[in-house]
């Protein structure tokens, strides 16, 4: 895998002062799959329990299906349209498809491999996944499963003159058919969809399962009496799923979407994935009937499909899982009496507290703040960004309890968050029926600000409160996504929020900010003169560093300007979890420039940017990654944490995912990905997140002995709110 990947996503570092290739820039895509490749080690890793691998391969083949439905097929459509890029050195869109192509193959011959490895040791610790042909003593008893539990939610499709080729849905298993009737002999073809409302695999003994599409083709006789099965092999196409939706002719955008969904099944064909014994002659058959080029067709040898590995993964059994772990409540959030709520408001009274889940509890802080402000009587008004929520969010269930009882409660749903549209619209729906006032964003912009304001009546005086955070309003990754959110109620804080939801409902265009930076008002000019800051330090020999902790980094303009500061003697640190364009360690470019990414059990998702600048060092988390779509055409909001500890505890994780010897990958100057591990040539000891668990642990207990003491500065605000 590594020697394709160099091959594809490397290439030659550029020589200094090379007019030709001065500015190295790493494929987005091909960076993408370098993290695929990432998080299918984990799965290759037996020093993860056993279910976690099961786990990882399942993200992996999800990860690939949004990978497919998303960029190949925009690229694929780039590539018809002739369209030149503006990236650095870009290939056209059809050599970048075909780099894409080899680069997934031998992906898939990786995550085969790991496949095999996984299922044995899954045998041998007592989780078999068999053949129907090698369990006899079961096929009449998964015959009478069939009749009962199967067969009435098939539906067989015929391909002949009378019925053409049956429209084939994203992602769904199907069983290719060839049979032969016994009276004229004239074959016939079928396709029968696997049910995605069944289990994939089923139960047959303790701890022993078979796939459900074997039960399906091995009773297909009873599905076309009468005919001769001669042949059955499963395939499973990928369609097109990026919505094209002209918001500036919509006259409902609700209703625009809601159309668009509908017609997302119907993209165009761009990867089918077929079982590998599957015959020539019933290949071009469906690449002909989908519609596809041969050159997207992939064979898999074994299980198609591995998202149904979730249902392995959530067996109960403890044994191959890591260690249950409680997030600890934020010592400032504990109730002085066992049984009594804690008073968030009078806590942030007493200081901004930052929370870093999933260390420490969503439920008792985030969703508390929230649920506190829906009861208190005391409190005015409710504002909110909702970007991705739980299915059962309890935090819409308290926006809709503080509708109910009067409140003022303003919701942002960004109906436009890709894979949830549906999810949202109908939580917008109940907001709406609740009272509660929702907008649907901006024109042309996603909303992907994390942000919440509380408005309170204290004495005579209105104070605000806010959450600025870098994760979504969502309980269920807050306990999988690491993610930092601030709780604060600084009155410029306060009114820069309050603003910001003025411009995302209202008709204001406000572009400055008195301590929140905001896309796409100021965040693009704001990165690059943090930037210029440190390179003019180091210039002028004072201290500089830059460490970044993002998602993604692609930004042609940021990238520019970190070889600059490189080149002036900045020291540069990466912390990158995903896309990273930016080539580290090029000669007379970038040698200042060190990229790690952080894979493990938990998925890595804050945002956070630290500047030496001179020995008065500036921290910010906040929403945003490195991207054009983050710096132009998404509203984000960083926030500046200015709380002395909030600051410290987060400059130690930076450290801590620095000094990581166990999870972390290094972007070496040849483009390649390796494991710090193997660049240091015994096993890692330091681990993210085993260190980050146990201090956070320790913080708690030290709070006890040590409690916070409120800093200055927290007077209340004026009454506008």
């Amino acid at each position: 895998m590594t020697a394709i990947i160099r091959r594809t996503a490397g290439r030659p570092s550029p020589a200094p002062g090379d007019g030709a290739s001065a500015f190295p820039y790493i494929n987005r895509e091909l960076s993408s799959l370098e993290f695929q490749h990432r998080v299918l080690n984990e799965a290759r890793d037996e020093r993860n329990p056993l279910l976690e691998r099961v786990k990882f391969l399942a993200i992996f083949a999800s990860n690939m299906d949004e990978f497919f439905q998303i960029r190949v097929s925009g690229l694929m459509e780039q590539a018809e349209a002739h369209a030149v890029s503006s990236l650095p050195g870009e290939k056209p869109a059809a050599e970048q498809v075909a780099d894409i192509r080899t680069s997934f193959r031998a992906l898939l011959d990786e995550q085969n491999e790991i496949f095999e490895r996984v299922c044995s040791d899954l045998g041998a610790a007592g989780i078999d996944i068999v053949d129907y042909a090698s369990v006899p003593e079961h096929h009449a008893e998964l015959r009478q499963r069939f009749t009962d539990e199967i067969y009435p939610v098939l539906t067989p499709l015929a391909v002949d003159p009378g019925h053409p080729f049956p429209y084939i849905s994203t992602l769904s298993l199907s069983l290719a058919v060839r049979m032969e009737n016994p009276e004229d002999k004239e074959e016939r073809f079928a396709r029968v969809k696997v049910p995605p409302v069944l289990p994939r695999f089923l139960w047959i003994e303790p701890s022993k399962f078979v796939l459900l599409e074997q039960v399906i083709a091995a009773n297909l006789d009873m599905l076309f009496s009468g005919m001769t099965i001669l042949e059955t092999h499963l395939f499973r196409v990928t369609r097109d799923a990026d919505l094209e939706l002209q918001e500036d002719e919509a006259d409902d955008l609700m209703l625009a979407l809601e159309e668009e969904l509908r017609r997302r099944r119907f993209g165009e064909a761009v990867r089918i994935e077929f079982d590998k014994a599957m015959p020539a002659a019933m290949r071009h058959v469906l690449e002909k009937g989908v519609g596809v080029d041969p050159a997207d067709c992939y064979e898999i040898p074994d299980m198609l499909d591995h998202t149904g590995l979730w249902q392995i993964a959530g067996l109960d059994r403890p044994d191959l899982k890591l260690p249950p772990y409680s997030p600890v409540v934020p010592p400032r959030l504990v109730p002085a009496d066992e049984g009594e709520p804690v008073d968030v408001f009078a806590a942030i009274r007493n200081g901004d507290i930052l929370v870093h889940h999933p260390y420490e509890s969503f439920a008792a802080s985030t969703q508390q703040f929230i649920a506190q402000a829906a009861s208190d009587p005391d409190v005015l008004s409710i504002k909110m960004t909702l970007y991705r929520t739980s299915g059962d969010s309890p935090i819409v269930r308290d926006l809709i309890a503080a509708a109910d009882r009067g409140k003022q409660v303003v919701v942002l749903v960004e109906i436009k968050a890709r894979f949830d549209e549906e999810a949202n619209i109908v939580w917008a729906r109940k907001l709406e029926k609740a009272g509660a006032h929702v907008v649907y964003g901006l024109v042309g912009l996603k909303t992907h600000s994390k942000t919440a304001l509380v408005v309170r009546r204290e004495g005579s005086t209105l104070r605000r409160y806010v959450h600025v955070g870098t994760g979504n309003y969502n309980s269920g990754t807050a306990r999988l996504y690491t993610d930092f959110g601030l709780l604060s109620c600084r009155p410029e804080l306060g009114a820069d929020v309050s603003d910001l939801f003025n411009v995302l409902t209202g008709l204001s265009r406000q572009r400055d900010f008195r301590r929140l930076i905001v896309a796409p008002m100021n965040l693009r000019n704001w990165i690059l003169d943090m930037v210029q800051r440190e390179t003019d330090h180091a210039r002028a020999g004072r201290p500089a560093r830059i460490v970044l902790k993002l998602n993604s980094l692609v930004d042609p303009a940021c990238i520019s300007a970190l070889y600059a500061a490189s080149q002036a003697g900045v020291r540069v640190d990466l912390i990158i979890r995903g896309i990273c364009s930016l080539w580290p360690g090029v000669a007379g470019v970038s040698e200042g420039i060190t990229v790690r990414s952080i894979v493990g059990q938990y998925l890595e998702h804050s945002r956070v940017f630290s500047f030496a600048n001179d020995g008065r060092p500036e921290l910010y988390i906040g929403s945003a990654d490195l991207m054009e779509r983050n710096l132009d055409r998404r509203v984000e909001a960083i926030v500046p944490i200015e709380d002395v500890e909030a600051h410290a505890r987060i400059d130690a994780v930076l450290e801590i995912m620095l000094a990581d010897d166990r999870r972390s990958w290094q972007l070496g100057a040849d483009g390649v990905y390796r494991r710090t591990e193997e660049l240091n040539g015994r096993p890692g000891t330091i681990d993210t997140f085993e260190t980050l668990k146990e201090r956070t642990v320790q913080m708690a207990v030290a709070e006890v002995v040590a409690p916070h003491r409120p800093h200055a500065g927290m007077g209340s605000l004026d009454p506008r709110a």
